[in-house]
């Protein structure tokens, strides 16, 4: 992350997104799965954090339901049962229940109305708004406000939680969407690595040095199939100086079929039949594609870094200095290495009870700018590397990156080569941008079906299809927004 990521890619993302930020737009992590959270807890941090009530919640039998890492995370499992050992020594008066599910648009609805969502979920930045209007996300203003740390709080990523002054959701750590490359791979066929600075045609004409249909190997895997297809899409769409809607004058308009998206839609079918460095069985998941990078299967994926970085490297046995985490290319050369700006989130269920609620919010951010968390973190780092594993860092913390916390973290990681290193010109090269702030699934999910009609069609009338699909969010979602 040199000189930090923390300071680096906050500096960047709070001189050319903080404005675009504001309290009514959101976020996305991909329409890709929320990364899980890697924080420990602290048994330092206690009732300090929030107002006492009338009654002494401590001395209340209180039972809450927790998001918990999946299965194959095992890591952050660890750390998870460690910190509700330690939360649990600070209020033993509360039972913690792990929860098996993760946030899913198609599946809060029905989880809501049988009342079976946990006390907290996780949820990603897009669906603020959604949650909200919905009426599936607590009012935490007073929590939120009443916390000792607020002010320490990387704005840019929370900001995307705070809907018409309101508080919504608690900020985990965020990410730049970036092109992920295995160095490796182009050394072997004798491919110069691009600088960071690099271009759309740059990346081409790498993709095109490794790809060997022959062998079943891609240049480069973006996906498609799944909201995660749409979503990849938009990193050129934002490139070319796109947007996916505009507001004004109280209306909501599609902007998505504009010139700007002809050129990012041409570019993907350059991808597949000019150039053909897509793989054959294009139709790929975020799981599917970061699988292929990991196994040696594509030269580079697009993705959030953090979680293809752990599938790679301790998952699939890459070593440290063969994975490069690159900005979004520019359309072109002095361009902006433009990329989503994405998050992930932690929720809290509005049916609980206030006392519930609270529980949770003190559970949320138990770890947040504790001593407890650095010293959990280091022996996890200690952990790993007796186990040849690598520590990921969060691209975006949920701190500020020039906090002294910011800067306690920053030095355990130094300390460590089993820590990933995010380079320094790439960080400073990020230009993150939220996405827009109405249907954002929505949209991901109508510009995968074009993406599908591009892969699988020779010669798609590129502007038709986008011009369908804007008439189709118009018609069935904009029209009836009343900003």
């Amino acid at each position: 992350m040199r000189k930090s990521v923390f300071t680096t890619v906050a500096a960047v993302l709070l001189c050319s997104t903080l404005a675009a930020c504001g309290g009514n737009n959101n976020t996305s992590n991909n329409g890709n799965k929320p990364a899980e959270s890697a924080n420990a807890s602290a048994s330092t941090n206690t009732a300090t954090a929030t107002p006492q009530p009338s009654e002494d919640i401590t001395q209340k039998k209180i039972k809450i339901s927790i998001y918990y890492p999946l299965p194959d995370q095992v890591e952050n499992r660890k750390l998870e049962d460690d910190k509700i050992a330690r939360f649990n020594k600070v209020y033993p008066n509360v039972e913690i229940v792990k929860s098996d599910w993760h946030y899913a648009p198609n599946e809060i609805g029905i989880k809501m109305a049988a009342n079976e969502a946990p006390t907290f979920f996780n949820t990603y930045a897009t669906e603020a708004k959604f949650l909200v209007e919905k009426g599936w996300a607590a009012d935490i203003t007073d929590l939120y406000n009443s916390y000792e740390f607020k002010d320490q709080i990387n704005p840019v990523l929370q900001n995307q939680f705070i809907i018409d002054g309101k508080v919504y959701g608690i900020a985990q750590k965020g990410y730049v969407t970036t092109t992920v490359v295995n160095k490796k791979m182009l050394d072997d066929k004798g491919v110069a690595v691009p600088s960071y600075d690099w271009t759309w045609d740059d990346m081409v004409n790498t993709a095109k040095g490794v790809a060997d249909a022959k062998k079943g190997i891609a240049g480069i895997a973006p996906m498609g199939k799944g909201n995660e297809a749409g979503w990849n899409w938009t990193n050129f769409l934002f490139e070319a100086g796109g947007e996916i809607q505009n507001i004004a004058d109280g209306k909501v308009t599609a902007a998505f079929n504009s010139e700007a998206g002809k050129k990012a839609l041409d570019f993907y079918n350059k991808l597949r039949w000019d150039a053909d460095v897509i793989p054959k069985d294009w139709a790929l998941g975020w799981g599917d594609a970061v699988g292929a990078f990991g196994q040696g299967r594509t030269a580079m994926v697009i993705a959030g870094a953090e979680g293809v970085l752990e599938q790679a490297l301790n998952q699939g046995g890459m070593k440290i200095e063969d994975v490069l985490t690159y900005p979004m290319p520019a359309a072109e050369k002095g361009g902006k290495h433009t990329g989503v700006l994405g998050g992930d989130y932690l929720v809290i269920n509005p049916n609980a009870t206030k006392d519930e609620q609270e529980m949770a919010f003190r559970y949320i951010t138990f770890d947040y700018f504790t001593d407890d968390y650095l010293t959990s973190i280091e022996k996890d780092i200690q952990a790993r590397k007796t186990e040849g594993k690598y520590f990921i860092p969060p691209h975006i913390n949920y701190f500020s990156p020039d906090s002294e916390y910011g800067k306690k973290v920053q030095a355990i990681f130094d300390k460590y080569d089993n820590v990933y290193k995010y380079n320094a010109e790439s960080n400073a090269l990020l230009d993150g941008k939220p996405e827009a702030q109405y249907n954002t699934q929505e949209y991901y999910g109508s510009m995968t079906n074009v993406l599908q009609e591009v892969f699988s069609k020779k010669g798609t009338d590129t502007q038709a299809q986008l011009d369908a699909a804007a008439k189709e969010m118009q018609t069935k979602y904009y029209d009836a927004i009343k900003p």
